[in-house]
């Protein structure tokens, strides 16, 4: 199964929506169904480490099968350390008969290799299996220590966390919706501009009165609904909407948060294939998109009202950066609302919380008030009927 998920995402398919559909169609045990799951995953996240060692021992072109098994082999060896005799010859018996010769040799090499001794890696980002780009580039934004305590924490494999309601989700997401339902107080109505999956207005939703979901694409917003139905919560309307043009009156809601769509490089523990997928442009380009939607959103929010931005990313353009133009230029005048601490770091421009500080996602998150007094028993957010989605 691991080696379908490594040839499915070769191909392009994301690994954490291909690898739920193999395991929901198998009848595999609890065990053998972690086992899957880590050697997936785990051969993802260490692709470079695992291709520069077994590429050293491969004559002649390598096809997409017999890579898939030897990324699967490598990576057992090499990182989960299993004793070769098992690695090898499971591993292998996944092969086309056609290969299994190679893909015997030269896993049996990689195996000396790995025992006898530290391996020879030739880079800090082949050993660590990141683009040389993504090292670079963090190294930069957060200072070379910091960085490398990042990314080596993403090589970890993600913790599931149970919120007390049943929904999955990380630590570090459920502290913004936290944020966001205190920024609300009880009976507050939100705006989540950007929801899916929905995990944040979820959450947000069993302090606020109301918290509508806004969501361009409809089979994303169409999850919203499902996870709003499963937790029984009527009172997150899901909406088809594009948070570039928000189809809501002025002064609407009483939060307005902004979980904006960006590089995801701090959330790579639990999308083991997204540093391959992202490239160096994306970052600015996706700088752009979460200025505009800002500048969207900010009229939404009424008097007293607060103004939350957030990304599961660690990239400067995207946080420090943003935070800056919008405390100082697009909300100037605005009050900045004050870090929530520990673990969360105080920045200039915002909080910031790094992947090493408690074993969570990557998060930035900046937030401010609107001035004035909050109006008393404002009109309930409405939108055309054709774009709201029925439970």
């Amino acid at each position: 199964m691991a080696i379908a998920v490594l040839r499915a995402a070769e191909q392009g398919e994301r690994s954490n929506l291909v690898l739920p559909r193999l395991l929901g169609a198998s009848d595999l045990d609890g065990r053998d169904r972690a086992f899957a799951t880590e050697v997936a995953y785990g051969a993802l996240r260490m692709l470079r480490a695992c291709d520069w060692l077994f590429g050293q021992y491969v004559r002649g072109e390598v096809d997409a099968d017999l890579r898939a098994v030897l990324r699967a082999g490598t990576y057992q060896l090499a990182f989960m350390r299993l004793p070769a005799y098992a690695a090898v010859s499971a591993t292998v018996a996944e092969c086309p008969p056609r290969a299994r010769s190679v893909a015997n040799a030269v896993l049996r090499r990689v195996a000396d290799v790995v025992g006898s001794g530290p391996v020879p890696w030739p880079s800090p980002a082949v050993r660590m299996s990141y683009p040389d780009w993504l090292m670079e580039r963090l190294a930069q934004d957060l200072g070379p220590g910091r960085a490398a305590g990042a990314l080596a924490r993403m090589n970890d494999p993600a913790a599931a966390t149970l919120r007390p309601d049943g929904y999955t989700q990380d630590l570090a997401s459920q502290w913004v919706g936290e944020q966001v339902a205190a920024l609300s107080g009880p009976g507050g109505r939100v705006l989540d501009l950007c929801a899916a999956p929905g995990g944040k207005a979820t959450l947000v939703a069993h302090n606020a009165e109301l918290v509508v979901a806004g969501e361009l694409d409809p089979a994303r917003a169409r999850i919203v609904v499902a996870n709003a139905r499963r937790l029984e919560l009527g009172n997150v309307p899901v909406v088809l909407s594009d948070g570039l043009r928000p189809p809501w009156r002025t002064g609407s809601f009483d939060v307005v948060l902004v979980d904006a769509p960006c590089s995801g490089l701090g959330v790579l523990r639990r999308r083991p294939d997204a540093r391959w997928r992202v490239r160096p442009d994306d970052v600015d380009r996706l700088a752009r998109l979460q200025r505009r939607l800002l500048a969207a959103a900010a009229p939404l929010v009424a008097r007293g009202g607060a103004l939350v931005y957030s990304v599961c990313t660690l990239t400067r353009a995207e946080t420090l950066d943003v935070g800056a133009w919008m405390l100082g230029e697009l909300l100037a005048g605005w009050e900045a609302v004050p870090s929530p601490g520990p673990p969360w770091e105080g920045v200039r421009h915002g909080s910031l919380l790094l992947p090493q500080s408690e074993g969570t996602d990557g998060m930035y998150m900046v937030a401010a008030r609107r001035p004035g007094t909050p109006a008393v028993g404002g009109d309930v957010p409405s939108v055309p009927a054709q774009r709201r989605l029925p439970y």
